[in-house]
C-alpha cells in the first residue's frame, strides 16, 4: 500500500513536472539565444491559452485549435523580438530585465482587457478515465500531458540535430560573432528563437489551462516552478531544463504528500528552496556549464 501510494505520487509529480519542463525549456531557449531571462514567458503562455480557448469557443476542435495557436504564438514571439527586444539589444542586463517585466504587465493587462479577469473553464482535451495497475492509477489526462510534452521535446531534438535551421540556431547560441562571420543571419535566428520559445511555452500554457481556471494570472505559479526547473537543470542546457522540470514536479508532489509542515498550502515554497539551494551549492545547475573567466 505504501509502495503504490508512493508510485501514485511519482506519476502525479511527473505530469506536473512535464508542464514545468515545457515552460523551463522556453526560458532556456531565450536565454541561450539572447542571454535574457524572460520574466514575461508565463504571460505569453497565458495569452496563448486564451487564444486556444477563443478558438475552441468558436467551434474549432481542440486538436485543430492547438496547432493554430502554436503558429500564432510563434509569429507573436518573432514580432516581440523585432519590436520590443531588438531596440535594446546590447543594453545593460538591468535594462533587459526591466523590458521583460514591462512586457509581463503589458500582456497581462491586454489579456484582462480583451477577455476580462473573470474565471473561465477550459475543456480538457483528453478523455476521462485512467489506466490502473498494481494499485496505481494513471489518468489519461496525466498520460496525455506527458505524451504531448514528449512529442514537443522529440521535435525540438530533431530540429536542432538534423536541420540546417537548427544547426544555425545552435551556432548562434554558441557564438553569435563567429556565426555572423560564417554568413548566418543572426538577427533572423534570434527572432526564430523567440518564436520557438513562445510556441513551446504556449504548449505548457494550453495544457495547464484545463487544470487551472483560465484567467490572466493563471501562469504565475507555473513560472516560479519553471524558474526552479531551469535553475536546477542549468539555464544553458535545454535537456537540463526538461530534467529539472520533472525533478521539481516530483519533489513538489512528494513534499506536499509526505511533509505535514508543507501540505498543499506551502508547496509553492518548494521551488524557492530549490532555487536557493542550487544557487548556493552549484550555481550553473546540474547540467549547466560553469562560467570560466580568464585573469
Amino acid at each position: 500500500m505504501i509502495v503504490s501510494g508512493f508510485a501514485q505520487q511519482i506519476i502525479e509529480g511527473l505530469s506536473a513536472g512535464a508542464l514545468y519542463a515545457g515552460m523551463a525549456l522556453a526560458l532556456v531557449l531565450i536565454y541561450r539565444f539572447t542571454g535574457i531571462v524572460n520574466f514575461a514567458q508565463g504571460e505569453l503562455a497565458m495569452f496563448s491559452a486564451f487564444l486556444a480557448w477563443q478558438l475552441v469557443q468558436s467551434g474549432t476542435p481542440f486538436w485543430l485549435a492547438l496547432p493554430v495557436t502554436l503558429a500564432i504564438s510563434f509569429a507573436g514571439g518573432m514580432l516581440i523580438e523585432r519590436i520590443v527586444i531588438r531596440p535594446v539589444e546590447g543594453a545593460p542586463e538591468l535594462t533587459l530585465v526591466i523590458v521583460t517585466v514591462g512586457l509581463f504587465f503589458f500582456v497581462n493587462a491586454a489579456a484582462g482587457w480583451i477577455w476580462s479577469y473573470r474565471l473561465k473553464s477550459f475543456p480538457n482535451p483528453f478523455p476521462e478515465g485512467a489506466l490502473r495497475a498494481g494499485g496505481v492509477t494513471a489518468g489519461y489526462g496525466n498520460l496525455g500531458i506527458l505524451a504531448v510534452v514528449a512529442v514537443v521535446m522529440a521535435l525540438l531534438y530533431v530540429l536542432f540535430r538534423y536541420t540546417r535551421t537548427g544547426l544555425a540556431m545552435r551556432a548562434v547560441a554558441a557564438n553569435p560573432q563567429s556565426a555572423r562571420l560564417m554568413g548566418i543571419g543572426v538577427g533572423t535566428v534570434l527572432a526564430l528563437g523567440w518564436g520557438l520559445a513562445a510556441a513551446v511555452g504556449a504548449v505548457s500554457g494550453v495544457l495547464s489551462a484545463p487544470l487551472l481556471f483560465l484567467e490572466p494570472n493563471m501562469m504565475g505559479g507555473v513560472l516560479i516552478y519553471a524558474f526552479a526547473a531551469a535553475t536546477l537543470g542549468g539555464f544553458d542546457s535545454p535537456g537540463g531544463a526538461v530534467a529539472g522540470g520533472l525533478i521539481v514536479g516530483v519533489a513538489e508532489t512528494l513534499a506536499g504528500a509526505y511533509l505535514d509542515v508543507i501540505g498543499t498550502e506551502l508547496k509553492i515554497g518548494v521551488p524557492l528552496v530549490i532555487i536557493l539551494g542550487v544557487l548556493l551549492i552549484r550555481p550553473q545547475g546540474l547540467f549547466g556549464t560553469p562560467a570560466v573567466e580568464r585573469a
